[in-house]
């Protein structure tokens, strides 16, 4: 037995591989790279629901159909005013367990659909806003951008988004995912298959830890100041934000995938240079700790630090972040609960009793 199933195999999946010693991703035989480069959502999303959903599904006809279910959620949005008093990504869990529940295509793509648009909607609300209807012709990155903020983003605004989406698709059998076939093969429904991915994502372990990253980054303020910072932080016994990953052993190949898809954004003015001057000096200077202070324990950037950035400098919120992971996320998710109902079967481990047995009289 391992504690946290370390190193124990639940499943067997042509979705993703994540190598950590290596710092490698593959999403159904592609590098991360290669997706990051040439992907958009919808291409990532056809790559990983291909064969699973039905025979074939190309991109185009992705758009085309996930654009369609866009303006169909959208009259699941309300204004209820207990739901908008809670934090973002609850608001929008909590709009997703209104949709009907089930097994097939339509309700895969009212899922991949559905947090794209609540999430824009929740945070307009919440700011005494009206929330803007969907566009069904433009793609989804472009389109949560426009629902978030009344306008059309920029080209390099929704190439940034893409590839965080890209990014984030999916990543083996994290808690999340993991949680996602669990319900799965129960026969449950796709639905209760998400519900069950968010609830495992909003945990601090797992997908919150973006927006503190950019608490740190406030606290420190300025690059002379980063590593008194640093230092004292670490002398405290506190985690240092955004650096470290339960799998990479090496740096995470996502931090630098999404770091570059911020250099667009710097070159044309629209996202605060110094922002990202500072952060890159508080990488250096973390990195050079961390190797001092714990030599014997491999800790180098991972998808976090620069999700926080990038997601800062869309307008996204820090308390969206969660929420925004998940729209990206909601289409792994699909893929292995669909890959679990075609081809696992119920999982049901086994645990060791280490409680007391009754005494004999």
């Amino acid at each position: 037995m391992k504690n946290g199933l370390e190193d124990v195999i639940a499943a067997e999946t042509r979705l993703s591989d994540v190598d950590g010693p290596a710092g490698r991703l593959i999403i159904r035989g592609v590098s991360l790279d290669d997706l990051v480069a040439d992907g958009t959502y919808e291409s990532v999303a056809a790559l990983l629901l291909d064969g699973l959903l039905e025979a074939h599904v190309n991109a185009e006809g992705l758009k085309e159909r996930l654009g369609a279910a866009r303006a169909e959620i959208y009259a699941y949005v309300v204004a209820d005013a207990t739901l908008l008093a809670l934090p973002p990504v609850d608001a929008m869990r909590a709009l997703i367990a209104r949709l009907p529940d089930g097994e097939d295509f339509e309700t895969a793509f009212r899922l991949l659909a559905a947090p794209a648009v609540f999430l824009p909607a929740v945070l307009r609300i919440q700011r005494g806003e009206a929330p803007v209807p969907p566009t069904a012709s433009i793609s989804q990155a472009a389109d949560i951008l426009r629902m978030m903020t009344g306008r059309l983003p920029s080209v390099e605004q929704t190439a940034a988004l893409d590839a965080y989406l890209v990014t984030i698709s999916d990543h083996g059998l994290n808690a999340s995912t993991f949680a996602s076939r669990v319900i799965a093969s129960t026969h449950a429904g796709l639905t209760s298959s998400v519900l069950a991915a968010i609830s495992a994502l909003k945990g601090p372990l797992h997908g919150g830890a973006p927006g503190p990253v950019l608490d740190m980054l406030d606290a420190i303020g300025a690059e002379s100041h980063a590593k008194t910072w640093l230092a004292a932080a670490l002398d405290r016994g506190e985690r240092l934000m955004g650096f470290g990953h339960r799998i990479y052993r090496v740096r995470d190949p996502r931090a630098d995938a999404l770091k570059n898809a911020l250099k667009p954004l710097v070159a044309t003015g629209q996202v605060d240079r110094s922002r990202i001057t500072l952060a890159e000096a508080i990488e250096k200077a973390a990195l050079a700790m961390l190797k001092e202070r714990k030599p014997d324990r491999p800790l180098d950037v991972n998808v976090e630090f620069y999700t926080a950035l990038l997601l800062e400098s869309l307008g996204f919120p820090r308390e969206a972040f969660t929420g925004v992971f998940a729209i990206g996320r909601t289409v792994g998710w699909i893929a292995h609960a669909r890959e679990q109902l075609l081809e696992g079967r119920l999982i049901r481990p086994k645990s060791v009793y280490v409680g007391p047995f009754p005494i004999a009289a």
